[in-house]
């Protein structure tokens, strides 16, 4: 590993840890310096701290956690892009938990680390002369959806509470990093959210980043180990969660894919539902048959996918979980490929594709995902200790990007793997069921968006992010639903907003 100090502006020094001896360079702008180091020293991790952390660098910390190529860390109690980059980013990547290990592209000259051959890769790519965190905050955000993995780290420092003044990015800088990372039309909405949340015309401002080009970047990030990682799976055991719901035929041929697994789950635990008290099982193929694997069965009148999967959680016993739907398709060595490729590069928590035939896929290569599959996602067991699928979700949405943000929260990230792939075949909707009236149907307006949805960026996202979203979907709404008079409108989209938060704090009372 090679450390490099700086002020913010200049280069302290630089050290190589293996020998403790300086390293000699004629550069003074940290970005440029640590370029210049990746070039002649492609097979090392570069570290950077700001001078007045050098004491506080934890060494050991920083080799636990560096533990692939494809990785980038860093750690700050303070942001240098202001919070009303929320406006323009609606991911789980923001309201970062400071106490874990966290993705995250928010970077910080603080202190941090990447590999020499993947620093190398933003060769030409960004404007190295730029602030030192802009730079950072540059190779995290245009490196994350192409395979790097971006955290925040607090084991990087051993003590984290010690800090000093780093800079914040001015107005200008922030617009001109809207400009080089988002799409066009943010550009747009990024001044509007200024102006009606902030009471601010930041005009000039725009104006003078109207020139400013987006950044184009693709590259191949590798997704390498450092050292030689356990691929044994020989005696990994793994169990399986199906909620299902009248889908007979479709659950059958799902245990007929596990039945043909070149690694056998331990355990299928299935929860059958119907809500009719006089009902009983549809699925007679359980008992009728031997299968290789225990399979649990449990038979309610409680419908509802939270509840099942939690029904489920309490019985699993193996190392693994592979959360499933009852209408997928997978090859025979799905369940070995994937425990191989989460042991190989320490993942805890991978969700699969999943898609139909119809289908086209996007993601060519293992991302930091930014949401959940229940029913395509394997994980490991310890890490699901005292989690739950939140009840308020209940019937209906975002039960998934939940549970995901429940495990981020612990430390715990979710890499997207291509493959092995599964077919969704999205079976009709099987057995009785009736439409679910949620209390807030019975009261005053109808609450838009959904107050499943407004709870769910409550708890998970900044207020920043939770305005950005209430602006895009003033425009979206007002394009499809019939009220033209625009300032009738607005009434009327005040009020189902407000409805929205109210009963979306009604769950966080509860």
């Amino acid at each position: 590993m090679i450390l490099l100090t700086h002020t913010g502006e200049k280069v302290v020094d630089i050290v190589d840890l293996n020998n403790n001896k300086p390293i000699s360079i004629d550069v003074k702008n940290p970005a440029k310096a640590l370029l210049d180091l990746a070039k002649n020293y492609q097979e090392r991790i570069l570290i950077w701290a700001h001078t007045s952390q050098k004491e506080n660098i934890n060494i050991e910390g920083v080799k636990a956690s560096f533990y692939l190529k494809n990785m980038m860390l860093s750690f700050s109690n303070h942001q240098y892009l202001p919070e009303q980059i929320g406006y323009v980013e609606d991911s789980p990547f923001l309201k970062v938990n400071k106490k874990v290990k966290y993705p995250t592209w928010l970077m910080s000259s603080n202190v941090g680390a990447i590999h020499a051959s993947q620093l190398l890769k933003f060769e030409n790519k960004v404007k190295l002369n730029l602030p030192f965190d802009f730079v950072l905050n540059s190779m995290a955000k245009l490196g994350m959806p192409n395979g790097l993995f971006c955290y925040s780290e607090p084991k990087l420092l051993l003590e984290n509470n010690i800090g000093f003044n780093l800079p914040k990015a001015s107005t200008v800088q922030l617009f001109m990093f809207v400009k080089q990372h988002y799409k066009g039309i943010w550009s747009l909405l990024f001044p509007l959210n200024f102006m009606v949340f902030e009471k601010r015309f930041p005009i000039l401002t725009f104006i003078r980043t109207i020139l400013v080009k987006k950044h184009k970047f693709s590259s191949n990030f590798d997704l390498q180990p450092l050292e030689k990682q356990s691929q044994n799976i020989d005696n990994i055991t793994i169990d399986v969660i199906i909620p299902t719901l009248g889908r007979k035929a479709f659950l059958h041929d799902v245990l007929l894919d596990l039945e043909k697994q070149t690694l056998l789950p331990q355990q299928v635990i299935i929860i059958e539902q119907n809500e009719d008290e006089n009902s009983t099982t549809e699925l007679n193929f359980i008992s009728n048959k031997t299968w290789p694997f225990k399979i649990v069965h449990k038979f309610i009148h409680q419908t509802g996918a939270c509840n099942a999967r939690n029904l489920a959680l309490k019985e699993v016993i193996s190392d693994y979980v592979f959360f499933a739907d009852d209408d997928i398709r997978f090859p025979t060595n799905f369940i070995e490929v994937s425990l191989y490729k989460m042991r190989r590069h320490q993942f805890d928590a991978v969700t699969l594709s999943c898609l139909q035939k119809k289908d086209k896929k996007t993601h060519l290569k293992p991302i930091q995902w930014s949401t959940f599959g229940s029913g395509c996602s394997i994980v490991k067991s310890e890490c699901l200790k005292n989690l739950t699928f939140d009840m308020n979700y209940e019937f209906g949405f975002g039960e998934d990007a939940d549970f995901g943000m429940q495990l981020r929260k612990k430390g715990i990230d979710i890499i997207y793997l291509h493959e092995p792939e599964i077919e969704h075949l999205k079976a009709p909707i099987g057995g009785f069921r009736k439409p679910h009236e949620h209390i807030w149907a019975k009261y005053g307006d109808k609450p838009k968006p959904s107050p499943t949805i407004t709870f769910y960026k409550l708890m998970h996202q900044t207020k920043k992010q939770l305005k950005g979203y209430k602006m895009v979907l003033f425009f979206k709404f007002y394009l499809v639903q019939s009220i033209k008079n625009p300032f009738k409108y607005y009434k009327t989209f005040k009020k189902q907003w407000r409805q929205s938060v109210y009963w979306a704090n009604q769950m966080i009372d509860k």
